[in-house]
Parts: structure tokens; sequence; C-alpha cells
């Protein structure tokens, strides 16, 4: 049987690692539309309107990243899976809603009357800011080993304004990279006050973080380990600097650099997910449940492994694709 020499410990490294890969894309891809959505002016619709056809041609596609994560924690790890919903049930179903919302909103914003479009924006709008808002949330119960007590809903709701900053951030960037002039250049505004939010927000989560789990706590602060691991966070607020700096310089150049700011912010956020995945690896339930606990039978999984093999290749293959073909200046939109 194909993958049948795979040892039960491999294959929970191999789906934690796919997982992880997941999580990760969705994070960046759905964050910048996430992010943009949340941008969205109420009073001005050109800009609305710009901003929206700079994700058209991807937000669907972003998503099936997050479809991806969630099966796999499913399949391959239901004793997790169940766990994470009996705890986060509640903001996962407000999560659910505002994706519908967003859904519903980008196909009626174009298809209603004229007047009732700014109606639908906003619902976009706001459907954007409660999944940021259940997902930062959602994360930070994680973290804490989906402890409820009163710490942790205050370590949660300061995740949940982390995240929604980081996503506007990273959404920001996105439209300086996808947008020309005055849109552009509110763009740039939106950059600077979103990385000030971003580097207080990754600050003050992580200083959190290291009163939750001894083993964190002496992993990031005891040596030898602690000098390797000082180099993320080190290399996080070096890049945000350097961000800092290209938003004031890059207007002088003309829009020859403007994929600069988005290229660091994909970075950052790959050393923060590096950060966390260091920190609670081998756990899936960061204190409680390692991946041994929670991995479904070797027989499964091997089944399994073989459409990871052929499923994932092919949706990044679509991604890269997708993006390739919508390179470039963002368009208006044209509905049939």
């Amino acid at each position: 049987m194909l993958f049948e020499s795979l040892s039960l410990e491999t294959l929970g490294n191999i789906y934690i690692g796919v997982f992880g890969l997941a999580v990760l894309l969705y994070a960046i891809l759905d964050g910048y539309d996430l992010g943009v959505g949340i941008l969205l002016p109420p009073r001005h619709e050109p800009f609305r309107d710009t901003m929206i056809s700079s994700i058209g041609p991807y937000w669907d596609a972003n998503e099936t990243w997050l479809v991806l994560a969630v099966g796999i924690l499913l399949f391959a790890f239901p004793d997790a899976h169940n766990r994470f919903l009996q705890t986060l049930y509640l903001p996962a179903t407000f999560m659910l809603l505002g994706l519908i919302m967003r859904g519903v909103s980008f196909d009626f914003r174009a298809k209603v009357a004229q007047v009732k479009k700014r109606k639908w924006d906003l619902s976009f709008k706001y459907g954007s800011l409660v999944v940021t808002l259940t997902q930062g949330y959602m994360l930070g119960i994680y973290v804490t080993g989906l402890r409820t007590d009163l710490w942790a809903q205050g370590f949660a709701l300061l995740s949940a304004v982390g995240v929604s900053a980081a996503y506007a951030f990273i959404g920001s960037c996105w439209l300086i990279l996808k947008t020309e002039g005055e849109l552009q250049e509110k763009a740039f505004k939106w950059a600077k006050r979103g990385l000030l939010a971003l580097a207080l927000g990754i600050s003050a989560v992580s200083l959190a973080n290291l009163t939750l789990h001894d083993d964190v706590r002496e992993m990031w602060l005891s040596a030898p380990t602690g000098y390797y691991l000082a180099a993320i966070p080190i290399a996080c607020f070096i890049l945000l600097s350097g961000c800092a700096v290209s938003l004031k310089k890059l207007p002088e150049y003309k829009g020859r650099a403007d994929w600069l700011p988005f290229a660091i912010a994909l970075v950052v956020f790959s050393l923060c997910f590096a950060a966390f995945a260091i920190s609670y690896y081998p756990y899936v339930v960061p204190g409680e449940m390692t991946i041994q606990d929670a991995i479904s039978s070797a027989d499964s999984l091997r089944f399994l492994l073989v459409g990871i093999v052929i499923v994932v290749p092919c949706i990044l293959a679509y991604t890269l694709l997708v993006y390739r073909i919508f390179a470039g200046k963002a368009e208006a939109l044209t509905y049939y």
C-alpha cells in the first residue's frame, strides 16, 4: 500500500506541517483581502469600487486554504477538532456569519439598485471586521490552551485587536501594490497607522504569551536556545523599521517599488508564524494535547495522504496562476 512505510509519528508531522502551511497561507492571502474589507471608506464610492476590484479575482480562492485547514484538523486530529468546537463554537459561528455577509455583499453590491449599493458595501466592511475579530479571539483562546478564565478572555480580546490590526496593515500594503493615484496615497496613510498598531500588537501579544506557558517562557528566555530565537523578533522589528522608511520614501519613486511594503508584510507574517510554531510544537492544543495524543489512525492518514499529495499542489498551482494572470494594477470589475 502507498505510504505504508510511514510511521504514525512521521504521518503526524506531515499533517501538522500541511495544516500549518494552510493556516499561514490563509492568514496571508485572505488576511489582505479581509484587511481591504475593513478599510472600505463609508463615504467614498469610487474608492470602494477600486478596493473591491483589487481583491475581486482572488478572494474566493484565498478562502480555500481555510477549508483545507479545517478539513485536515477534522480528519487528521479529530480529538483536537472536537475540543476546538466545544470551546469555540460561538465565535466560530460568528466567523461563519461574517464570511457569509462578505460573500453575499460582494455579489449583491453590483446587482441591486445604485442607491442600495452603499449598504452592501458596509455589509462587506462589517462582515470583514467580524471575521477578523473572531479569528483573533479564537487564536487567543487557542494559545491559552483553550482556557476560558478571565485572564484568557483578556488575552483573547488583545489578540482579536492585534489580528485585526495586522490584517488592516497587510490590506493597506496590498492596496499600495494594486492601486494608483489618490487611493494609493490614502493606502500609504493607512499603512503607516497600521504599521504602528502592528508593532504594538506584536510586542503586547509576545509579552503576554510568555506568561501563559512555563515551557514556552523557558524556551525563549533561557540560554542558548533563547539567543537563537531572539533573531526572530529582532528580524521582525528590523523589517518593520525598514517598512516605515519605505512608506515615507516610496511616493518619490513613482510606482517603481510598490511591491516592497507587501513583500515586507509577507515576511513579517511568516516570521511571526514561525515563532508561534516553534513555541508550541509538538502540541496541537498548547499545553494540553500533543500531535500523538490527537492523531487519527495510521491507515486513515495514509489513505488521506494520497489526496493531500494531489490536491495541495493543485491548489498551489491554481493560486500562482491566478496571481500571475491578474498581476498589475486593479481594473474595474465586470459582472455578468
